[in-house]
């Protein structure tokens, strides 16, 4: 038996191991935020990304494999039929993990702020993430408690 502090979880039970299996690469975070943005097209995406053509055809077949993200077709007069790529219910649950990271990233990776904020469209106050208990009260990463369920 080991005195080494801390919860032993195996990988295969861990939210966060799975999610990062999923999710854990810079143009799959990268393609959710397009989502997000409200970008749904191949093309769209590829342009403001700058990214490949097989690594975004990839990271979208996962994408939608998994249940993030829905193809919806659409056709331009005169083209072909095409599909624009919608988030889910489950992708848009992502997205309060989506500005934590980017939020983080401003915080800590940057000598200025980042360039975009999220404002509530109810009173135009700046939304940011944060931990909350469920009796609604905003914790602090040193008042957590992890146990095993």
């Amino acid at each position: 038996m080991s005195d080494r502090p801390g919860l032993r979880i195996p990988l295969d039970e861990c939210g966060l191991a799975r999610t990062a299996a999923l999710l854990g690469d810079r143009w799959t975070l990268l393609v959710l935020r397009e989502a997000h943005y409200g970008v749904a097209r191949f093309d769209d995406m590829r342009a403001d990304l700058d990214i490949p053509r097989n690594a975004l055809s990839t990271r979208l077949k996962t994408l939608v494999d998994t249940g993030l993200l829905a193809k919806s077709s659409y056709r331009e007069p005169g083209a072909r039929t095409r599909d624009e790529y919608v988030l889910t219910a489950m992708g848009r649950e992502l997205l309060p993990a989506l500005i934590a990271l980017m939020q983080w990233g401003d915080r800590h990776l940057s000598d200025e702020d980042g360039p975009l904020e999220f404002r509530h469209a109810g009173c135009d106050g700046i939304v940011t993430a944060q931990l909350a208990c469920e009796c609604g009260q905003s914790v602090q990463p040193t008042e957590l408690t992890p146990q095993v369920r």
